[in-house]
């Protein structure tokens, strides 16, 4: 599903641990780390594809997570020119976004990534809060950092937890790439 300006409907899922550390998961058969996201059904609300998604891709049940919050409206993000698919119709330019805001209830146990027939990742951990605005594949970055800023004071608030400003950008520089990540519609 494909809208008229040519992004795709998208869910972003940010989990969070106790202890205001954040799930990173690697791409299976890739070198590119990042939050769970999945397209949505047409016949899908964004939560109901959440939660669709979080099963998919990390095992967990509504009942291991409790929903923190959900930013407002779409954030959207380009596809660099490389990975949009010119030849098909409607044509996929980006995806557009609801992010949500879990909070892991259950133990990590319940955590599965081969949880669905065709597994999406191979590997996570917990990381800092930060951490993934600076290390997620570049054209993701910008929507990544708005979803974290939004979901920032309710972290700190809920949690007592400091997680402290956004820090610039480690040795960025114009032209830097960040993981490889195939980006496209379908999987990214």
């Amino acid at each position: 599903m494909i809208d008229v300006d040519g992004y795709r409907p998208n869910v972003g899922i940010v989990l969070l641990n106790a202890h205001g550390r954040l799930f990173w998961a690697r791409r299976i058969h890739r070198d590119g780390w990042q939050f769970p996201q999945g397209g949505m059904r047409s016949d899908e609300t964004p939560l109901e594809a959440m939660y669709r998604e979080l099963q998919e891709e990390t095992g967990l049940s509504p009942e291991h997570v409790e929903v923190l919050a959900a930013t407002r409206g779409w954030l959207r993000y380009r596809l660099p020119n490389r990975y949009v698919r010119h030849q098909q119709r409607p044509t996929c330019i980006g995806q557009k976004q609801v992010w949500f805001l879990l909070k892991l209830v259950g133990g990590e146990e319940a955590l599965r990534l081969d949880a669905a027939e065709k597994p999406e990742f191979d590997l996570w951990r917990w990381v800092d809060f930060w951490y993934p605005a600076a290390h997620v594949v570049n054209f993701k970055r910008d929507v990544y950092e708005r979803a974290l800023r939004y979901f920032a004071p309710l972290v700190e608030s809920m949690l007592s937890v400091e997680i402290g400003p956004h820090p610039q950008r480690e040795g960025s520089h114009p032209g830097q790439r960040g993981p490889v990540s195939s980006g496209g519609c379908e999987a990214a």
